[in-house]
């Protein structure tokens, strides 16, 4: 029973050297937890539409990679604006042009996974649904940066629980 405890002691003592880390600090954010769950969320969405279209419904890979693109940023836009960034933008000119900012950072994503998309499935020998998983690894990491400093207004700065 005494092992127990210190190595309860011990895996304490070590979590709390981890969290005391400042880049540990500065990754562990509010703001980026949120975001993990929510590109989760995307993720599942864009690579759960892609195979249910490539294996059931048989469609083309390109398209329905690009179709699944789609209504993963949809989604993105709705949680990324709300409940990760907490955009400031008030009336409608300020909305359209957040919307339009992430659009773009969108648009640019959509392009490196759509090109991406299609020199994998062509030229590496490996299956459809890892090539499209590796290329969206990439671009949850860039719409991360593009959504935090281009498309979302927010002057409020809450990185606490």
């Amino acid at each position: 029973m005494k092992n127990t405890n210190n190595e309860e002691v011990i895996e304490n003592k070590f979590f709390k050297k981890i969290m005391s880390n400042k880049f540990v600090k500065k990754l562990f954010t509010k703001e980026v937890i949120l975001y993990a769950i929510f590109g989760v969320l995307t993720t599942l969405i864009n690579i759960g539409s892609f195979y249910v279209m490539t294996i059931f419904l048989h469609i083309d890979e390109n398209l329905a990679n690009n179709i699944a693109i789609v209504l993963a940023v949809l989604f993105a836009y709705i949680t990324n604006r709300d409940l990760v960034f907490h955009s400031d933008a008030r009336g409608f000119g300020e909305r359209f042009i957040e919307f339009c900012r992430f659009i773009l950072g969108r648009l640019v994503t959509m392009f490196i996974e759509s090109i991406g998309g299609s020199l994998m499935f062509k030229f590496l020998p490996i299956p459809f649904i890892v090539s499209k998983c590796l290329i969206t690894i990439v671009v949850i990491i860039l719409n991360f940066f593009i959504s935090k400093f281009f498309a979302f207004k927010n002057t409020k700065k809450d990185d606490s629980f």
